[in-house]
């Protein structure tokens, strides 16, 4: 601990001063435009994209403070990863953590590579990963949305940042432990789906239902906010997804491709299943299924063909749907926008079909000369590496984020009053409302 704290005081003492790179390679000048591109994409998925796809599900009262929300992840994930979540991810290679080499961005030059991304500066792959950090942190709102206050929701975006995401990800992408094992994720299924999803049920269980769940009208307020949203998230997503090939190549062509067909697949199966079972397909079920689509595909997105998408995006369709409607009658919990039901199923799904799924020939690489071949090319493993990510991340997520709800509400309370809850979180969270 000693040793870790002098590298930390080190670190910050010289944050501004020369250092070598990580690695030194070619940086290449199309990878790099790319990537920029694909960062912008990613950080709009969350500003305006996720703002607005959540601010149109819920109630007038509770606009701008579900709003709030997006953007105080934005922000606040922001600082807490150039400071230490980036250098913890990714900096050195151990099973559990990574270092703190990188802390305050320590030793970061212009022409820095890592290691992970070896065409493009380290600040490009730097901030990349960041927005895939803000995206998940807020995502986990959604499933608490209309009732927790927003000073224990800051407080628990810090305590998630660190204690859930920057682990898993240094897990699965980072060198550690699920990645060396064999587990597959190409841009989230385990890291960002499924650990937002479960710690989204964990904290709906927790904290409670919103007043009148089940015998008052809750509907959204306003839909044509959500259906922008929902444009802005599928748009995005193609940075999200082509962006994790780190490079102007097929493979990232390979995985926008598969991204928008699975996303179509997924909105039409939904609103199939709707219009069978309740007579009209509704416009909220239309976008809940294509961002159950676009979920699913995510981990699989650089391993699957073009057709494989579409029948993924079929059973994300599908699984979601009844994630969303039986199964959350069946156990009563209040997600108030289904995050463990289109995120949390979807991220699981998604990263078990990768590894039935996987075609070695999109993965090919001089340290993988057959590439990942999944269960359907005689690969068995990779079935079995795929379940043993996900029963991790999702034990992880969970109780993690139990002891952090429950850490956070011995400080602050989770909850808002009732009666704050009466009037809505614009007024008694911002002194804001809407006219």
């Amino acid at each position: 601990m000693t040793r870790a704290l002098s590298r930390l005081a080190v670190a910050a003492a010289t944050t501004f001063a020369a250092s070598p790179a990580f690695a030194q390679a070619k940086i290449d000048g199309a990878d790099t435009a790319w990537m920029i591109g694909a960062t912008g994409l990613v950080l709009m998925m969350t500003i305006p994209g996720l703002a607005l796809f959540y601010a149109g599900m819920v109630r007038k009262k509770n606009v701008l403070a579900t709003m709030a929300q997006s953007l105080a992840a934005t922000f606040l994930v922001s600082i807490l990863w150039a400071f230490i979540g980036y250098s913890l991810a990714f900096s050195g290679n151990g099973p559990w953590i990574g270092t703190l080499d990188r802390v305050f961005l320590h030793g970061m030059s212009a022409d820095s590579i890592s290691p992970l991304a070896k065409t493009i500066p380290e600040a490009l792959f730097m901030i990349y990963q960041m927005t895939f950090a803000i995206i998940t942190v807020a995502l986990v709102a959604g499933s608490v949305a209309d009732r927790l206050r927003f000073s224990a929701y800051l407080i628990f975006c810090a305590l998630w940042l660190m204690l859930v995401y920057v682990p898993i990800a240094h897990w699965v992408w980072g060198g550690g432990f699920l990645g060396t094992y064999g587990v597959i994720d190409f841009a989230g299924g385990t890291v960002v789906h499924l650990s937002a999803g479960v710690a989204g049920l964990t904290a709906a269980y927790l904290i409670g239902a919103r007043r009148g769940y089940g015998h008052e009208n809750l509907a959204p307020h306003d839909l044509t906010l959500a259906v922008i949203g929902t444009g802005l998230l599928w748009v995005g997503w193609f940075g999200f997804n082509g962006g994790s090939a780190f490079g102007a190549n097929g493979r990232a062509v390979m995985a926008i491709v598969a991204t928008h067909l699975a996303a179509s697949a997924g909105a039409i199966t939904w609103m199939a299943l709707e219009w069978w079972t309740r007579g009209k397909p509704s416009v909220l079920g239309m976008i809940s299924g294509a961002v159950a689509g676009l979920g699913t595909i995510t981990p699989a997105s650089g391993f699957v063909m073009p057709m494989q998408a579409v029948l993924i995006g079929v059973i994300a369709g599908s699984i979601c749907f009844w994630a969303c409607t039986w199964l959350k009658l069946k156990f009563g919990y209040d997600d108030s926008l289904d995050v463990f039901g289109v995120h949390g199923m979807g991220g699981f799904t998604g990263t078990l079909l990768a590894g039935v799924f996987a075609v070695g020939a999109l993965s090919v690489s001089p340290e993988m000369p057959q590439g990942v071949r999944g269960l359907l090319e005689g690969n068995p493993h990779q079935l079995v590496a795929q379940a043993y990510g996900v029963i991790v991340t999702g034990l992880w997520s969970g109780a993690l984020t139990f002891i952090i709800l429950k850490a956070v509400g011995a400080l602050v309370p989770l909850r808002v009053r009732q009666e704050d809850e009466v009037m809505g979180l614009d007024v008694s969270q911002h002194g804001e409302a809407l006219q």
